[in-house]
C-alpha cells in the first residue's frame, strides 16, 4: 500500500488551501548521509484565513553534495582488505 504525502498548504482544521506561507526557514543536517549529501529542510508556518488555525509543516526536502558515481550507482564500491593468516601453533614458541 502507497504511502500519500499530505499537502503542506491545506489547513488540517477545515481543509483550505493556503496560498502560502506566512515565513519560512531552512535546517540543515548536521550530518551527510551515507553517499556523503546534506540535507537541506525547508519549514513553513502557516496561518488559515478560514478558521484561524496555525500549523507547520515540512515544504520541501534537497539533497546537496555528495559522490555523483555513488549515487548513480545506488551504492558505494567497497575496497579489498588484506587477508592475514595466523597459524596458531606458533603462538607456544613465543615467549
Amino acid at each position: 500500500m502507497a504511502r500519500r504525502k499530505k499537502d503542506p498548504f491545506v489547513c488540517p482544521n477545515c481543509g483550505t488551501r493556503v496560498s502560502e506561507p506566512v515565513k519560512t526557514w531552512t535546517i540543515v543536517s548536521p550530518l551527510p548521509d551515507k553517499y556523503g549529501r546534506i540535507t537541506v529542510t525547508v519549514m513553513g508556518s502557516f496561518q488559515c484565513p478560514n478558521c484561524g488555525a496555525r500549523w507547520t509543516a515540512t515544504i520541501k526536502k534537497i539533497k546537496t553534495g555528495g559522490d555523483e558515481e555513488a549515487k548513480a550507482k545506488g551504492e558505494e564500491e567497497k575496497e579489498e582488505g588484506t587477508v592475514i593468516e595466523i597459524d596458531l601453533s606458533d603462538l607456544d614458541e613465543i615467549e
